[in-house]
This record gives C-alpha cells, sequence and structure tokens, in this order.
C-alpha cells in the first residue's frame, strides 16, 4: 500500500470542504486536486502554501510526518 505524503483529503475532511471547492479556490483542474486528496501525486511547495492561505491553516497541517512519535 502506498504511504501518505499529505493530509490534504484529511483537512478538507476536518472542515467540511470538498475537492471541487478546493479546485475552485485554487483555480485548478478538479482531477489535479483529486490526485493530490488520493496521494497519486503531490503539489509543488508553492501550490501546498496556496493551499494552506485557502484552508487557512499552517502548511504543516497538510503534511505528514516523518517522525516516529517518542
Amino acid at each position: 500500500m502506498k504511504k501518505a505524503s499529505n493530509r490534504i483529503k484529511a483537512v478538507l475532511a476536518e472542515q467540511g470542504k470538498t475537492n471541487n471547492w478546493l479546485a475552485e479556490q485554487l483555480g485548478m483542474n478538479k482531477t489535479t486536486v483529486s490526485k493530490w486528496c488520493r496521494n497519486q501525486m503531490q503539489p509543488t511547495m508553492e501550490t501546498l502554501f496556496e493551499i494552506a492561505e485557502a484552508l487557512n491553516v499552517d502548511v504543516r497541517t497538510l503534511l505528514v510526518s516523518n517522525k516516529q512519535a517518542s
């Protein structure tokens, strides 16, 4: 199973927002946003910051930690 790299789908769900809403906010293709949400493709760093701004969250909220909790 492919490991998740981002939490875009989770944050959208937490806020009650959809992929389509995010695509409209960013002026991006719905298919592209869907691929980000399924972790089939990753947004650029610049786009990740735009996503964070649209969702009004810290950009780190959108990332899966690479550190194990101790």
